[in-house]
């Protein structure tokens, strides 16, 4: 008795400590996710809304009028997270998905109550990133800390490990002694002036697909050309992130089933080098998409084995992409080793002189080359309209004289010369006004990625001509395709609806853009809080935030600037320069740099 009692005893301190370990571990659990460090919180319940219509009214907020005081914080394990293109949800909602037509790689966005309505934090270790141009050679590492593609891309100079910082000597799969050469001979190989491959500001627009970390396209910039490097978030991860990182324009997306989200005629050059895409496929269709967004005398540059032809393997595929592009009326511009430069017809003439019943056919006459958003790809060819054809080209002025020339397709709109040169001239007071504003923040030049979030004509991107900056011009998907214009005008940008989150990845933006977008989405129905936690997720630390839209707006969003850990800088009454305006006032924000737990132990 006397030692089953004793026994007993000693089992009573280590009870009584369990208890109080999980009583402990109770408490601090809910302080964290009372103070906004809790791992993952899906759903709009992790957000107390507004009161019934949140554009307005008593400042009391919520149920009980309690003011939500923070917002959660995700888990560490997704600082690199993008909502539409995660792999996590098409495995956790079983989507039945053609991986051999690339559908996995696809948008595929969570319903609202699988949406993480939490802040992304950054990675263990983040730095601000390296200004350009710099970051074009280099980053930090711990901003993105994947070094997996300078190992298996050891051979090919993508990247190297350097320390603290990762380099990019400029090499590719094709051209491992420096994309700077590898330019120089495409446009030696089409006799461009002084192997400038602008070729005297006819060349602006161009689309890089697989682009790897976008070494390519961050060479061409020197030569007065913007490239659209695409990739998707693929087994080859984090070259769009590297890419957004360096301050290259970039953008995650894939040739599966679905037109890219990119106007007809938007290109003049297209660039494939060893990108792994079977052109062949499903009738040419992938190579028809590209046909659609290059413009008339466009170029596409393949550099590929096949172009050599040397086995039996690459002989057949040459031979059937040969003939293939033959029936395209696509001819050979030049052709040089593994690389082969095809141009497309200026006019409909070749098309109309085909064979009865040759394939491709031609697109029908209902079918709009235009509509991008969750449209189908379609394999046909899209004949020129009646005043390309009169033209025998697009009509554009070169680079940079087309950035302010009215473009032929404004009267796809309806739009005059006037209203053209009118929008222009707005923009400009209104970016100069805002550069006011910003004052001595942006005097260290702290800017090099930034998005317009309803580009309209791209004004405001054309505003920042003199600024070594480049803009994501995005324009809804439920308006007037005015991207058409911005392709035209030499600049870059996507359709998108914000409703949803952006292809790209967390902290890739220094600045954003907002006109009445938040305006925009209230008259849709959808979240005002998700496209703040959105255009979090996208800005970088210490990056701006430019709201323009009426005072219901501003004041809405001064409610929830210190749980998402931005600061005022700036409001203002807008100037009243356009009929359309009625009150708008101006926010200009900045993103604080801010550190979970985690990161502050990899500090110490």
């Amino acid at each position: 008795m006397m030692r089953g009692r004793a026994h007993g005893n000693q089992k009573n301190p280590l009870v009584i400590a369990v208890v109080v370990l999980v009583i402990f571990c109770g408490f601090l659990y809910i302080y964290s996710r009372k103070d906004g460090s809790s791992a993952l919180a899906y759903g709009t319940n992790s957000l107390k809304k507004f009161g019934s219509s949140y554009w307005g009214g008593d400042d009391d907020a919520g149920e009980a009028g309690v003011v939500l005081k923070s917002i959660p914080v995700c888990d560490g394990r997704l600082s690199e997270l993008i909502p539409c293109l995660d792999r996590n949800l098409i495995y956790q909602t079983r989507l039945k998905l053609d991986l051999a037509l690339m559908e996995h790689y696809e948008r595929h966005c969570p319903v609202p109550e699988r949406r993480y309505n939490c802040l992304i934090p950054p990675p263990p270790g983040y730095k601000i990133p390296i200004r350009w141009p710099k970051s074009r050679d280099e980053v930090w590492k711990a901003n993105i800390p994947h070094t997996h593609l300078a190992t298996e891309k050891s051979d090919q100079n993508w990247m190297v490990v350097k320390g603290e910082k990762i380099a990019f000597p400029g090499g590719g799969t094709h051209f491992h002694y420096g994309a700077d050469k590898y330019i120089a001979l495409i446009a030696n190989m089409l006799k461009f002036p002084k192997n400038n491959l602008n070729n005297e500001g006819r060349i602006r627009t161009v689309l890089d697909v697989g682009c790897g970390v976008a070494s390519f396209g961050g060479y061409l910039l020197s030569s007065d050309i913007i490239a659209m490097s695409l990739a998707p978030n693929d087994v080859h991860q984090n070259q769009i992130q590297f890419a957004l990182e360096r301050g290259i324009p970039a953008y995650l997306g894939v040739l599966g089933t679905k037109r890219l989200p990119y106007p007809s005629r938007s290109f003049e050059f297209a660039h494939c080098s060893r990108c792994r895409i079977d052109w062949l496929q499903r009738d040419g269709i992938l190579l028809l998409e590209l046909d659609r967004l290059l413009r008339p005398g466009g170029y596409f540059a393949y550099s590929s084995p096949e172009a050599y032809a040397q086995d039996e393997e690459d002989l057949r595929i040459w031979g059937e992409m040969s003939a293939l592009v033959e029936r395209m009326c696509w001819k050979i511009a030049a052709k040089m080793n593994q690389t082969v430069i095809w141009v497309k017809p200026l006019t409909n003439d070749c098309y109309m002189g085909r064979k009865s019943g040759t394939h491709p056919p031609l697109c029908r006459s209902d079918d709009d080359p235009d509509a991008v958003w969750d449209v189908h790809m379609k394999a046909c060819i899209t004949p020129y309209s009646d005043q390309i054809q009169r033209a025998r080209g697009s009509g554009l002025a070169p680079w940079p004289a087309r950035l302010t020339t009215p473009t032929p397709r404004l009267a796809d709109f309806g739009y005059s010369d006037e209203t053209f040169e009118k929008d222009t001239e707005v923009w400009q007071r209104r970016v100069d006004n805002y550069w006011n504003l910003l004052g001595s923040k942006i005097k260290s030049d702290p800017l090099r990625n930034l998005m317009d979030m309803k580009a309209n004509m791209g004004s405001f991107a054309a505003a920042l001509k003199n600024k070594d900056v480049w803009v994501m011009n995005v324009v809804p998907e439920d308006g007037p395709n005015t991207l058409k214009i911005v392709y035209d005008r030499g600049l870059i940008g996507t359709v998108h609806n914000w409703c949803e989150a952006f292809s790209t990845y967390p902290r890739t933006y220094d600045l954003l853009h907002a006109w009445t977008v938040f305006s925009d989405i209230e008259r849709k129905g959808c979240s005002a809080e998700d496209l703040l936690i959105e255009m979090d997720r996208i800005v970088r630390p210490k990056g701006f935030i430019i709201v323009r839209d009426k005072p219901s707006v501003v004041e809405f969003i001064k409610k929830y600037l210190q749980m998402l850990h931005w600061e005022t800088l700036a409001t203002a009454d807008a100037d009243q320069d356009s009929e359309q305006e009625e009150d708008d006032r101006v926010l200009i924000i900045q993103k604080k740099i801010w550190l979970t737990s985690e990161s502050l132990r990899e500090l110490e």
